[in-house]
């Protein structure tokens, strides 16, 4: 089971709103967000309501300046929502070079820091998450702005985020 406590001011000060599970608009509990705390489980959080926009990974640890965060690249200048990851075992995806399954195919079950040089797929556009909770990321090595892919189908990731494509993934292995 997973814990998160945000907080309206930074250095866990002000209101603060404790969630165990996800959570589509945290509005209503808070304005704002400047610090949290994850004191089990790994959450993502969204800047937008209902899971939308852009997403940051978060594991346990103490996040006492946003803001602070943010310069160091979060691209994002509050939180709105979160969803809890449940920790899983096994991990097994289908990544696609075009849109709707079409193109070359991999089958994932481990991280793949670079899909150029590993497959040599000049892109990956969309994929069946088949088994485990993975983070894709839109340059390789990990790098850029993220999305968090649980079990699914996923026919196009320019539908999903405005021209996003995606050149590394990572399993989510944390039990945090």
């Amino acid at each position: 089971m997973g814990k998160i406590t945000f907080y309206e001011e930074k250095n866990f000060q002000g209101r603060s709103y404790e969630c165990m599970s996800d959570c589509a608009d945290m509005s209503s509990h808070m304005s704002r967000c400047q610090s949290c705390r994850v004191e089990s489980g790994c959450f993502m959080v969204y800047e937008r309501n209902n899971y939308m926009g852009n997403q940051y990974f978060m594991r346990r640890g103490e996040y006492r300046d946003m803001n602070r965060m943010m310069s160091m690249g979060m691209m994002f200048d509050n939180i709105r929502s979160c969803r809890m990851i449940p920790y899983v075992r096994e991990f097994r995806m289908k990544i696609y070079e075009r849109e709707n399954f079409g193109g070359q195919s991999y089958d994932l079950m481990d991280d793949c820091d670079d899909v150029q040089d590993r497959y040599r797929m000049s892109d990956c556009q969309s994929c069946n998450v088949m088994d485990g909770h993975w983070l894709m990321y839109e340059q390789p090595q990990y790098r850029g702005r993220m999305m968090y892919m649980r079990p699914g189908e996923y026919k196009s990731f320019r539908e999903m985020m405005s021209g996003q494509r995606f050149m590394s993934m990572r399993r989510i292995t944390d039990m945090c």
